[in-house]
C-alpha cells in the first residue's frame, strides 16, 4: 500500500473519531440542559408518587381483610376459651384422671389454635393447600431437628398409658429430684419440691428412668441409728426405745418395730431402730420420735457418746 493510501485511511479514522466525540458531546450537553434535567426529575417524582399511590390503594383495599382477620382472631380466641372451659368442666364432672386431663387439654388446645390459624389464612385469600404442603415440609424438618422433643412427647404418652405416677403423687426421679406432681404436659412433667421449688422434668427422661413413687404405698418404714456407751445396759436401752415406739399410736404394730445391735463401733454400741407408719404420718412420726427417744434415754441415764480417742504419751524416761 502506498503512502497516499495510508494517509487517506488515517484521515478517515480521525474524521470518524471526531464525529463520534462531537456526537457524545452533544448528548452530554443535551442531558445537562435545564429543561431536560427538569423533565427527568419530574418523571422520577411521578413514578415514585405512582408507586406510593398503588401501595396506598392496596392497603386501603386490604383493610376489610385485616379488620376481618382481627375480628376472626378475637372471636376465635373467645370460642377456643369457651370450648376448653366446657371440656374441662366435662372432665371434672366425669372424674377423668387428672394426669390424662391435662395431657388431653394440651392436645385439644393445640389443634384448636391450628384450625384458627388456617381459617385466618383462608380469610386473607391465601391457598390453604399450598400452606399445608409447606407446613408439612416444615414439620418434617422441625421433627428431624427436634428429636428430643418428639421423644419427650412419646414419653408423655407412655406415662399416661402405664401410669407409673399420676398428678398429686410424690415421686423421686433418677437424678434425685423429688416433689409432688402438678401437671403432666405434652413434653414436660412439672413437680413442686418440699421447699416450694418448681421443677420441670422431660417426659422422655422420666419414662426411661427409675422412678420412686411414694404415693403408691400405704405405709412406709423409718430408720434410726443411735449409739449408746459401752458401760450402758443394752437390754435396758432396747426396752426404753421399744416402749417409746409402741406407746405412739402412729407407729404400726405390724410389722413389729425392731431395735437391735447393728455395730460395735470404736466409741459406742450402735443400735438400729426400725418401725412402720402410714405414708401420710411418715415425716411427723419420724421427726417426733427421734426427739422422744433421746429424752427417754436421757431420763434413764443412758448416754449417747460422741466420738472419742484415747492417747498415751510416752516420755523418754518411760522408754528407759
Amino acid at each position: 500500500m502506498s503512502k497516499d493510501s495510508l494517509n487517506i485511511v488515517k484521515d478517515s479514522i480521525i474524521i470518524k473519531d471526531t464525529i463520534t466525540l462531537q456526537g457524545q458531546k452533544e448528548v452530554l450537553l443535551n442531558a445537562v440542559k435545564p429543561e431536560n434535567v427538569k423533565d427527568g426529575v419530574v418523571e422520577q417524582v411521578s413514578q415514585i408518587s405512582e408507586g406510593f399511590q398503588i401501595m396506598i390503594l392496596r392497603l386501603i383495599n386490604s383493610i376489610p381483610k385485616i379488620v376481618g382477620m382481627i375480628i376472626l382472631l378475637i372471636i376465635g380466641f373467645f370460642i377456643i376459651r369457651t370450648i376448653l372451659g366446657v371440656i374441662r368442666r366435662r372432665f371434672e364432672k366425669r372424674n377423668v384422671d387428672k394426669s390424662l386431663r391435662g395431657f388431653l387439654m394440651s392436645i385439644i388446645q393445640f389443634v384448636l389454635y391450628v384450625v384458627l390459624i388456617l381459617m385466618i389464612v383462608q380469610n386473607l385469600g391465601l391457598e390453604t393447600t399450598a400452606i399445608l404442603g409447606a407446613l408439612s415440609g416444615v414439620v418434617l424438618a422441625v421433627g428431624l431437628a427436634l428429636q428430643g422433643s418428639l421423644s419427650n412427647f412419646a414419653g408423655g404418652v407412655l406415662i399416661l398409658l402405664f401410669r407409673p405416677f399420676e398428678v398429686g403423687d410424690y415421686i423421686e426421679n433418677a437424678s434425685g429430684t423429688d416433689g409432688t406432681v402438678d401437671k403432666i404436659d405434652l413434653l414436660y412433667t412439672s413437680l413442686t419440691t418440699s421447699s416450694g421449688i418448681k421443677v420441670f422434668s422431660p417426659n422422655g427422661a422420666l419414662a426411661n428412668s427409675v422412678i420412686k413413687n411414694y404415693s403408691k404405698i400405704t405405709s412406709r418404714r423409718f430408720e434410726y441409728n443411735i449409739g449408746i456407751g459401752y458401760e450402758d445396759n443394752i437390754k435396758t436401752a432396747r426396752s426404753i426405745i421399744f416402749n417409746v415406739l409402741t406407746s405412739d399410736e402412729r407407729v404400726l404394730q405390724g410389722p413389729v418395730p425392731e431395735v437391735f445391735v447393728n455395730e460395735l463401733a470404736d466409741s459406742s454400741v450402735n443400735l438400729t431402730i426400725r418401725a412402720w407408719t402410714l405414708k401420710e404420718d411418715y415425716w411427723a412420726t419420724r421427726n417426733n420420735l427421734q426427739e422422744e427417744i433421746k429424752n427417754a434415754l436421757d431420763k434413764a441415764g443412758i448416754s449417747i457418746p460422741y466420738p472419742q480417742r484415747e492417747m498415751h504419751i510416752i516420755s523418754e524416761k518411760d522408754k528407759e
